[in-house]
């Protein structure tokens, strides 16, 4: 199984959504909280290219987008396949 990184803020609908997703489909997934530390926002940022929303998400490194993102990936069937 990759290594699923998942930046999130605590009042954030979409990282709940996301993170639900993941434990529905038993996914292990490493959450970085954001709220308060402007570090790990600032590396989220560089990370993304300079996105600033959250939810940001990682398999394997990888940037996949936010929640709709990882939603669509799900309807199209490509999410198990990025996870093996």
């Amino acid at each position: 199984m990759k290594k699923v990184i998942i930046y999130t803020t605590d009042y954030c609908p979409f990282c709940t959504k996301a993170k639900r997703l993941f434990d529905i489909k038993k996914i292990p997934y490493k959450e970085i909280d954001v709220t308060k530390k402007k570090s790990l926002r600032e590396e989220m940022e560089e990370k993304t290219g300079g996105k600033r929303t959250v939810p940001q998400i990682f398999i394997d490194g990888k940037s996949i987008g936010g929640c709709d993102d990882l939603y669509v990936l799900h309807e199209a069937k490509k999410l198990d396949d990025l996870l093996k």
